[in-house]
């Protein structure tokens, strides 16, 4: 096991001397990374306000309904979580400053990150906007060692975004993972090949993929709480308690991940999708937020270089029903004022709603890219100034904030309160 934080050194022992065939196939044994920023939306937010760094942050909507973001590392000590209620991040860390997240800007940040980990190797995996996994055992001969390439990620991270990476390195996806988490924030943990089962085996069974809460209790009262008692229970009384999963926990508590770094293929939507602070009928209301969550939607939509074929509308209901309506358009679409008309035409065509709305989405699908797509314009006009009135928007929000200019309606009162 090897572990470095910025400027530290390695631990590992001397290794015998070997020929370079052999160092070559050693070093790829452990050659795949999992690249993880540390708290992204803060941290890109803290490039613009650098006064914050070392104080509790959070990354969301000061509204009841809505939910934490991102939390800063200060933030986190009081117990704040992403994904948890703001009320009660709120009581936890009072103190924290609360900062609304400007998403088209985090995916700008995200596409130059995918642009740093390309340039390594074309074996990535993205898992999210801020996350990774490489295989960069072709690399090797041109930039080192594994190691040396976790670094020199971090290095171009922080050098040209501005913010953190962790990075975990191993010979399995699964530890990778594991790795990354445990040196964070802004480390770097290499876990040899040789060294994964007694690495694993010191873990609590929590760090297994798939044993949360419930699965940790019952295998609590089965003796079972780190991941070496896992390795030596017989699979058949896993199998007894967990079902089907019980084959999964096990092999991951000898080390078995066979899966691969796979290139993630197109994305296959874009939407975004908001939560009201209070339960509406309002069609106005409903109305100016179809036109926001189209304007965001348009605006990754070109961000990604990519156009959608279909249209979906999401609505959930008080009772927490949820409905869903999608339509294929003729053309291809990166407009806002697109989305938003067949958006309209999708809400009209539920007919009178029983009862009032607590969400409202609006999703992109059938994406393909700009490129390779030939769009053929109606004969109106119109819509191709839309389109060129939004790319204006777009370079606008790109200089001064993504804030800078909005649809006039937007600007009317009855903004939902958490953004999702």
């Amino acid at each position: 096991m090897r572990q470095e934080a910025p400027g530290g050194e390695s631990n590992a022992g001397n290794r015998p001397a070997r020929s370079a065939g052999d160092a070559l196939r050693e070093l790829r044994r452990t050659s795949i990374l999992h690249v993880d920023m540390d708290a992204f939306f803060v941290s890109v937010e803290l490039r613009s306000r650098p006064e914050l760094r070392g104080k509790p942050v959070i990354v969301g909507f000061p509204a009841e309904r809505s939910v934490v973001l991102s939390a800063s590392y200060e933030a986190r000590a009081t117990g704040v979580k992403s994904a948890m209620p703001m009320s009660i991040a709120m009581r936890r860390c009072p103190t924290a400053v609360v900062i609304n997240p400007r998403h088209t800007l985090y995916y700008e940040v995200s596409a130059q990150l995918m642009e740093i980990f390309a340039s390594i190797t074309d074996l990535v995996e993205p898992l999210s906007v801020d996350e990774a996994f490489l295989d960069v055992g072709g690399a090797i001969r041109r930039l080192g060692a594994p190691l040396g390439i976790g670094h020199l990620i971090r290095r171009r991270v922080q050098s040209e975004l501005g913010i953190t990476a962790s990075v975990g390195i191993a010979g399995t996806k699964f530890v990778a993972k594991i790795a990354s988490t445990r040196c964070k924030p802004d480390g770097i943990l290499q876990i040899d090949a040789d060294d994964t089962l007694s690495y694993l085996h010191s873990l609590p069974v929590s760090a297994l993929w798939g044993v949360g809460g419930k699965t940790g209790e019952v295998l609590a009262r089965m003796g079972i709480r780190t991941v070496a008692d896992v390795a030596a229970t017989p699979l058949s009384s896993l199998k007894k308690v967990l079902g089907a999963s019980g084959e999964h926990v096990h092999r991951l508590s000898m080390g078995i991940d066979p899966r691969p770094v796979t290139p993630t293929r197109l994305e296959k939507s874009i939407g975004a999708e908001e939560t009201f602070s209070v339960d509406t009928a309002d069609n106005a209301l409903l109305h100016r937020e179809l036109l926001r969550l189209s304007h965001r939607t348009a605006s990754r939509l070109r961000s990604s270089g990519m156009l959608a074929r279909t249209v979906a509308l999401k609505l959930r209901y008080a009772d927490f029903s949820t409905v869903s309506r999608s339509r294929t358009v003729h053309t291809p679409v990166d407009s806002a004022q697109l989305i938003y008309q067949v958006a309209v035409q999708l809400l009209e065509s539920l007919g009178p709603r029983s009862m009032s709305v607590r969400l409202v989405g609006v999703r992109a699908e059938q994406l393909e890219p700009a490129g390779q797509t030939s769009m053929q314009l109606s004969l109106d006009r119109r819509d191709d100034n839309w389109r060129a009135a939004e790319q204006a928007l777009d370079r606008v929000s790109q200089r001064f904030g993504s804030k800078t200019l909005l649809p006039a309606r937007l600007l009317e009162p009855g903004k939902p309160a958490s953004d999702r």
